[in-house]
C-alpha cells in the first residue's frame, strides 16, 4: 500500500467551526486515504498563531512532513489548499522542495500548476475583501460617520473581554487534542509537557514558549 503523510494546520480558534478544526482536517484526510487506498504514514500537526506564518522557517512541522516524505518519497497530503497557504509565492516555493502535495478536497490527479492556479485565486479573493473592506471605512467616514463606538465603552470592554475569552477557549481546543497525545505519550508533569510542546514547534496563543505555568492555564480550560 502506498504511503502519505498527514499534515494538518490550524491557525484561529475560528477554523474549528468553519471546517478547519484539526479534527475536521484529520477526518478528511482519512476518508481520502480510504478512497484511494492509501495509508498514512506520520501525521504533522501545527497550531501558528502569528502573522507572516507564510514562511518554511516558522513552520517548523511542515518542514518536518518536507523532510520525512522525502526521505520515504511520498507525497505530503492536506485537507484543503489554504492549509498550506492562500500566498502564491509560498506555494511555489513549496513545489521546489522536489515533495509532491495533494490537496484532498481537490483529488488525487490535482496538478502542481492547478495548485497555483487555485493558490492565486484564494490569494485575489483575500485582497479583495481588504480593499473592499478600505473602501466601505472611507466611504463611512467621508459622510462624517465617527468609526468605532465611543458611547458605550463599558459595553465594548466587556465584549472585549468576551472575545478575548472565547478566542483563548478556541485555542486551548486547538491544542488539547495535542498535549492528550503527549500525555499518552508518557509525559505527566507541567513541565515536561511544555519540552515536548515546544519541541514540535507549538507556540502559545500569544506566539511564545511553553512554560509550566502556560501549560496548567491551558489544562485549566479544559476542565
Amino acid at each position: 500500500m502506498r504511503t502519505i503523510v498527514s499534515y494538518i494546520r490550524v491557525s484561529t480558534g475560528k477554523q474549528g467551526k468553519s471546517g478547519l478544526g484539526i479534527e475536521a482536517q484529520r477526518e478528511a484526510i482519512a476518508r481520502f486515504a480510504a478512497a484511494e487506498e492509501l495509508e498514512v504514514l506520520t501525521e504533522f500537526v501545527e497550531v501558528e498563531t502569528c502573522k507572516g506564518s507564510d514562511a518554511l522557517e516558522r513552520r517548523p512541522r511542515l518542514a518536518e512532513a518536507l523532510a520525512k516524505a522525502r526521505k520515504a518519497k511520498a507525497p505530503v497530503v492536506v485537507a484543503k489548499l489554504c492549509r498550506l497557504s492562500r500566498d502564491v509565492a509560498f506555494i511555489s516555493g513549496l513545489m521546489a522542495q522536489r515533495v509532491p502535495f495533494i490537496v484532498a478536497e481537490l483529488g488525487a490527479d490535482a496538478d502542481p500548476f492547478m495548485l497555483h492556479i487555485y493558490a492565486a485565486l484564494a490569494e485575489k479573493e483575500r485582497a479583495l475583501i481588504a480593499d473592499r473592506t478600505r473602501a466601505a471605512l472611507a466611504q463611512k467616514k467621508a459622510q462624517g460617520t465617527v468609526l468605532g463606538n465611543r458611547t458605550n465603552l463599558r459595553d465594548a470592554q466587556a465584549k472585549g473581554v468576551a472575545t478575548n475569552r472565547k478566542a483563548a477557549d478556541a485555542f486551548a481546543s486547538n491544542v488539547l487534542p495535542i498535549v492528550r497525545q503527549i500525555q499518552a505519550a508518557g509525559a505527566t508533569t507541567h513541565r515536561a509537557i511544555a519540552q515536548s510542546l515546544n519541541d514540535r514547534g507549538v507556540r502559545t496563543a500569544r506566539g511564545g514558549d511553553w512554560h509550566d505555568s502556560t501549560v496548567r492555564n491551558l489544562l485549566a480550560r479544559s476542565h
